[in-house]
């Protein structure tokens, strides 16, 4: 059997990513981030999945994307805005439950209500 071990996610600055990220997700670093990689876990052995942050060159953001769902989605889109996310423009269906962001290297994720 398979199971998702880690996301790896392609920034352009590392030590912002991991700022961001941590501070998003409440995740520690697994060890101390080099220039070109990092790994956030959560903390204290809770369950989760770890996500990777990799250095890349290119400019656009990569075709993936996660999905953070929260029991309060517009108090968590404030608290991700306020930690340097910004919002996607997006043609929402009608009744959407998600508001799409991005990170600060401009890597789309949404933020789904419960």
């Amino acid at each position: 059997m398979l199971q998702i071990g880690s996301i790896v996610w392609g920034v352009r600055d590392i030590p912002r990513a991991v700022a961001f990220w941590s501070a998003a997700l409440h995740y520690i670093p697994k060890a101390p981030p080099s220039d070109d990689w990092a790994m956030l876990v959560p903390p204290d052995g809770q369950p989760g999945i770890q996500l990777s942050l990799s250095l890349v060159s290119s400019p656009k953001p990569r075709r993936h994307h996660i999905d953070l769902f929260a029991d309060d989605a517009q108090a968590e889109v404030e608290r991700l805005l306020s930690l340097g996310a910004t919002r996607k423009e997006w043609n929402y269906p009608p009744g959407a439950d998600y508001v799409v962001l991005q990170d600060p290297d401009g890597n789309p994720f949404c933020v789904v209500q419960r």
